[in-house]
C-alpha cells in the first residue's frame, strides 16, 4: 500500500530560520523543522515531501504537482501569505486537505500581516504555536484524511 503524501512547503526567508528574529521565529533552523516534521509524518502514516523556495513561481509549481499526486499540503507561504492571489488560486484547486501553519501568532503581529489569502482556500490553520505549529499541521491533515 503506498503512502499518502503531505507536501511541507516553505516560503520566503524561511531558509534563514534560527539565524532571523529569533524572538519572533526562535531559533530552531529550518532543518530541524524538516526533523520534526518527518517524525510527526511518520506517526500519521504519510510520506513527507519538504520544500523551500523563495520563489512564488517555484511555490506554484510544487503546489501543482501535490495536486497532480493527489497529496496534501501544509504550507508556511511566509509573505507571500498576504500578498499572492496566485499561491491562493492554485491552493484553491489543491483536493486533498491544504492546512495554513505559521510560527508567529500573524494576527499579533503589523497589521499588513493579518490578511491571509491562503486562509480564504485552507481547511485549517495552526498560527503562532512555535515550530511545533508544523507537527499539529501534519496530524490535522492526517484528521482531514480519515474524515474523508
Amino acid at each position: 500500500m503506498t503512502l499518502r503524501q503531505v507536501h511541507v512547503l516553505n516560503g520566503p526567508n524561511l531558509n534563514l530560520l534560527g539565524r532571523r528574529d529569533p524572538s519572533v521565529y526562535g531559533t530552531a533552523t529550518l532543518v530541524d523543522v524538516e526533523s520534526l516534521c518527518a517524525e510527526a509524518a511518520r506517526e500519521a502514516g504519510l510520506e513527507l515531501v519538504f520544500r523551500q523556495s523563495n520563489h512564488e513561481g517555484v511555490l506554484i509549481d510544487w503546489i501543482h504537482e501535490a495536486f497532480e499526486a493527489g497529496a496534501a499540503v501544509v504550507g508556511n507561504f511566509g509573505a507571500y501569505t498576504h500578498t499572492s492571489i496566485a499561491i491562493m488560486d492554485a491552493l484553491a484547486v489543491v483536493e486533498a486537505p491544504v492546512v495554513e501553519v505559521h510560527i508567529s501568532d500573524i494576527h499579533a503581529r503589523e497589521e499588513f500581516r493579518h490578511q491571509s489569502f491562503v486562509s480564504l482556500v485552507a481547511d485549517d490553520a495552526i498560527i503562532g504555536q512555535g515550530v511545533d505549529g508544523y507537527a499539529q499541521a501534519i496530524l490535522r491533515v492526517a484528521a482531514l484524511l480519515e474524515g474523508r
